[in-house]
């Protein structure tokens, strides 16, 4: 993970909407949690501009700089890529029964 996409699932499962699945004590716990076990990335020496979605693109360098095999998404903007050089842009259902 990197710092970028650290912060955006932060300000995504902060948003009050989940609030109604989950309390806002067990979405810090879950950070608290996921911090010790989550691996950074932080020399983010790939950079790109590719994705049609700026807002994407954190996770195509996420991905080269911490040498990912796959990403798995359900975003179009992301699947439209595959493959980003080496690595495969899949969803869920094609990374588990397409393999």
């Amino acid at each position: 993970m990197s710092p970028a996409t650290w912060q955006e699932l932060e300000s995504v499962l902060s948003r009050p909407k989940f609030g109604r699945y989950i309390s806002l004590e067990e979405r810090q716990q879950f950070f608290l949690d996921f911090s010790e076990t989550v691996e950074f990335i932080l020399n983010m020496e790939f950079r790109t501009d590719i994705c049609r979605d700026p807002k994407d693109n954190k996770y195509l360098e996420l991905a080269v700089n911490g040498q990912a095999e796959s990403i798995i998404t359900g975003d179009q903007d992301l699947l439209i890529l595959h493959p980003f050089l080496s690595i495969n842009i899949v969803t869920v259902n094609d990374f588990l029964f397409n393999k």
